[in-house]
């Protein structure tokens, strides 16, 4: 008997987070590792399980995510991009609490191109008069 699945797929900045929601018991595994082992910080597990929470369905699902690029910050926000985009799949009804949360908005905020004759995006040689 096939299981029932539901996917989503979260981005931000370069992360890039594969979700898959399976009917369990609040298990969340990252990268084949459980989450108290791939974050180190505290905020970084609680910013990944703020879907569940809005939702209260933080003990229906095993969560398995797969996740590359960027860093840990970056990996965070895609999970959560990811797990909300797989809640609505698994129920639309959450629609008005996580899009209220703001957790199905791809934030769209990215690292800045370096410009020539700069030093960075914005940093200018230091400048001298003599």
């Amino acid at each position: 008997m096939a299981q029932v699945q539901y996917y989503g797929t979260g981005r931000r900045k370069n992360s890039v987070a594969r979700v898959r929601l399976v009917p369990g018991d609040g298990l969340i595994i990252i990268n084949k590792r459980d989450i108290d082992d791939y974050f180190g910080l505290e905020t970084l597990k609680l910013i990944t399980k703020q879907p569940l929470v809005a939702t209260e369905t933080l003990n229906a699902y095993d969560v398995l995510v797969n996740v590359h690029g960027g860093g840990y910050t970056g990996q965070a926000g895609a999970i959560r991009h990811g797990i909300s985009r797989a809640l609505l799949q698994a129920d639309p009804e959450y629609r008005p609490v996580l899009k209220k949360a703001g957790f199905l908005t791809r934030d769209p905020r990215m690292k800045e191109r370096k410009k020539y004759g700069l030093k960075a995006a914005r940093r200018a040689p230091q400048f001298s008069k003599r």
